[in-house]
């Protein structure tokens, strides 16, 4: 798309993206639920399931939630699940881990993820944290076992703590007897809705001013048009709004009308 936009309304960056600085992100209750639930389940060592529609702002959420973890304290290992088998997913989390042996042999894989966690919390008195993005699409015989890598003699000792990211399929798929031994172990549950109208208009002129622009260049009527054709979701205003901005400066029109909110949608998906 032309960048010219930027220069008519005066914009100092691209607004509406996604590689803000934690600092930038717009506080939302969801998005403090979601933290608040995030460290209890941290200081517990149990694990946390945060399940929202694709878009939602799930990844921001864990991101702004991981980011209050003090470095010196925290070990935050970050994996993004597949289809897979288990064996899979332990070589993605040993990666993670910086350990680079593998081996066909579950009970193996499970023995140096635990090492691993041994040596950093006994040996360099730091706590870890999993988190496995994207987990909905774990197999059931996967979330059967998932649990085996969190015991710690005997099962006395939580130094494993997960937090389980996910659609909200992810849910469901714990309702299943299988997955009933991690099931257990779940303290905290978030699930992240779309936006209201009102903090809609709110978001849309946090982004504007992240962007350099103190005034809103959406009309009422425009921001009712991006909050119904997204459903509140953030990643879709975030395209709506951008598209719409595209049109409005091509027509040189100083504020954004739901016409070019719908110009805008006829872009996306």
């Amino acid at each position: 798309m032309n960048e010219n936009y930027r220069n008519f309304f005066g914009l100092k960056k691209e607004p509406f993206g996604t590689n803000l600085k934690i600092k930038e992100v717009f506080e939302t209750k969801e998005l403090k639920a979601v933290l608040k639930r995030f460290h209890y389940t941290v200081r517990l060592g149990e694990i946390a399931l945060v399940t929202g529609e694709i878009g939602s702002g799930k990844s921001t959420a864990l991101r702004y939630s991981a980011d209050q973890l003090h470095p010196s304290q925290y070990k935050t290992f970050y994996v993004t699940a597949t289809s897979g088998s288990i064996l899979e997913l332990y070589r993605q989390i040993t990666a993670e881990m910086g350990i680079y042996q593998s081996s066909n042999s579950k009970a193996a894989m499970t023995r140096l993820i635990r090492h691993e966690i041994i040596e950093l919390v006994d040996g360099k008195k730091m706590k870890a944290v999993l988190i496995i993005d994207e987990a909905s699409l774990l197999r059931l015989e996967v979330l059967a076992e998932l649990h085996t890598i969190c015991q710690f003699d005997k099962d006395s000792k939580p130094w494993l703590p997960m937090i389980l990211v996910g659609q909200a399929n992810l849910i469901d798929k714990m309702s299943y007897r299988a997955s009933a031994p991690i099931a257990s172990r779940i303290v905290a549950r978030s699930h992240l809705e779309g936006l209201e109208r009102q903090d809609m208009q709110q978001y849309l002129v946090h982004h504007l001013h992240l962007a350099g622009i103190e005034t809103n260049l959406f009309e009422d009527a425009a921001v009712t048009a991006i909050h119904q054709g997204s459903g509140g979701l953030l990643r879709k205003a975030n395209h709506l709004a951008r598209g719409a901005l595209i049109a409005a400066a091509s027509d040189e029109a100083l504020t954004v009308t739901p016409e070019y909110v719908r110009l805008a949608a006829t872009e996306i998906f």
